[in-house]
């Protein structure tokens, strides 16, 4: 756990007589120049690695309230820095001593790691970003656990409940070579789900394209639209039991929620899903035991982005996965 250096308070001790000491002097505005190093970076994400401690809420202040500026314009959070920018950088207020830190530094089981790429076994139940009503996430709390880290940043996304690999660029040509072979449809991500019912054929493609959509409670989702945006998933059939099944999903696009969408639009909801799954069937579950969506992102193939050595990942599934499956085995 990294240490948060604070101002030493000496209130408490009367080692010298009552005289008046000058004040620190007022912490100055700061003009940074942009790098190689942070070359199309988000403005608010190189704030955060400039200004380490500070809550992500002052710094979007700073921002919105035009504190910050590039080479004298006024700017969004979601700008992008390019080489040689000025950024003005004012001072930010630090947690009072004794506040409790806003962000932990956590570190996450390793899978990978090198000095371009970390690949990480992520738990269910932790988001990967802050935003949303969820103060901070996975990348905030390795920044964090990393304070001498230059750059990290998500090459991708998992949702909340999915557990498994997750793929960390530590160097900025790293995370476009990442976001390139995505785009293109470059590497294999498959996943594990356990689904409702008994998936029928040994190997399918899911076609279905998917756009987002608000409730009128203001939730985000996702669902089936003929006017939605290109998805393709291909899942093959591992095992049947009584009652559910479990597939690998492989995933040729990357929308959000797509093997969620794609596998409940079929007539087989992921067992745990509380968007697009059964309340009955995930309180069923529940009394057995299994408290979690059961989607695992197993197993990741691809070239690495510096070397282009090929790179199989693998990441074994969760304790409670394991046992589901030893449960509905035995059944």
């Amino acid at each position: 756990m990294p240490l948060l250096l604070m101002r030493k308070d000496y209130s408490d001790l009367n080692t010298t007589p009552a005289r008046s000491t000058p004040p620190n002097p007022a912490p100055a505005v700061r003009m940074v120049e942009v790098t190689e190093e942070n070359d199309g970076q988000r403005l608010d994400n190189f704030l955060m690695g400039l200004c380490k401690g500070v809550p992500k809420s002052h710094i979007y202040k700073a921002v919105r309230s035009g504190e910050v500026r590039i080479n004298k314009g006024r700017v969004s959070p979601d700008s992008r820095v390019s080489i040689g920018d000025l950024v003005r950088v004012p001072p930010m207020r630090l947690p009072a001593p004794g506040q409790k830190r806003p962000v932990p530094g956590s570190e996450f089981p390793i899978v990978f790691e090198d000095e371009g790429l970390l690949v990480i076994d992520k738990p269910a139940g932790i988001a990967v970003h802050g935003g949303s009503g969820v103060s901070f996430g996975v990348i905030e709390a390795l920044r964090a656990a990393r304070p001498d880290a230059k750059f990290l940043e998500l090459a991708h996304r998992l949702d909340r409940d999915t557990s498994g690999l997750l793929i960390i660029a530590k160097k900025r040509n790293v995370l476009l070579s990442l976001h390139e072979m995505f785009r293109t449809g470059g590497g294999r991500k498959h996943y594990f789900a356990l689904v409702e019912g008994d998936w029928v054929n040994d190997r399918q493609h899911i076609r279905l394209p998917l756009t987002k959509w608000t409730t009128q409670s203001g939730e985000r989702r996702v669902k089936v639209d003929a006017e939605g945006q290109v998805s393709h998933t291909i899942v093959t059939a591992q095992k049947r039991f009584k009652g559910a099944s479990l597939v690998d999903a492989e995933l040729r696009t990357g929308r959000t929620h797509q093997i969620r969408v794609h596998l409940a639009s079929s007539g087989f909801p992921i067992i745990g899903d509380d968007k697009y799954g059964r309340d009955a069937t995930r309180a069923q579950y529940i009394q057995m035991g299994f408290s979690r969506m059961f989607l695992h992102a197993h197993r990741l193939e691809m070239p690495h982005p510096l070397t282009q050595e090929p790179m199989t990942l693998v990441a074994p599934l969760p304790a409670a996965c394991a046992r589901i499956l030893q449960q509905l085995e035995a059944s």
